[in-house]
């Protein structure tokens, strides 16, 4: 559910060999008036975004040397 003050993933979906690649574009918050403000990192190649609802990953555990 949105609702104010939460957080969304933008991604830029490419194409690739084994599939699709997402690239982490940046973030956006949703307003009180149900608008976004987008904090974009990287610019999409073919014009397109995706947003969805942010998660955070579990971390990768580090394999001893």
């Amino acid at each position: 559910m949105l609702e104010a003050g939460k957080v969304l993933a933008i991604f830029s979906i490419r194409p690739g060999k084994n599939g699709s690649v997402w690239v982490r574009a940046g973030y956006a918050e949703l307003n009180r008036d149900g608008s976004m403000n987008l904090n974009l990192d990287v610019l999409p190649l073919d014009g397109r975004l995706h947003i969805r609802e942010s998660y955070q990953r579990p971390p990768t555990p580090v394999e001893p040397h």
